[in-house]
């Protein structure tokens, strides 16, 4: 039993802010990216090639999770690299990653 305010307490004035979190993380390619990013920077070449997913493609959800401040580029002359930039990211990615690839029941 929770103590103190209501999830929805502390929740409710950025209950717009994290459903604009929840939804740049809702997409299967948006999601795949940043947890290749969790292991460090890679170049926007790198990341088309562990998608297997043309440049297009890649460059349309890069710019997605820019514009939502989840990840900041590095250009280093002609190659862009890409790292997390928010460390709530970072912590979401692993709590999907104990619910979903460690879950001992399924």
């Amino acid at each position: 039993m929770r103590c103190g305010p209501t999830l929805a307490d502390d929740l409710g004035p950025r209950a717009d802010e994290a459903a604009n979190f929840l939804k740049a993380l809702a997409h299967e390619g948006r999601l795949t990216i940043l947890c290749h990013l969790i292991d460090g920077e890679k170049s926007v070449t790198e990341l088309e090639t562990l998608l297997a997913s043309r440049q297009a493609a890649v460059s349309q959800q890069l710019a997605r999770l820019r514009l939502e401040g989840l990840v900041r580029p590095r250009r280093d002359g002609k190659v862009i690299y890409y790292s997390l930039n928010d460390q709530r990211t970072e912590r979401v990615l692993g709590l999907l990653n104990d619910l979903f690839c460690n879950d001992p029941l399924k």
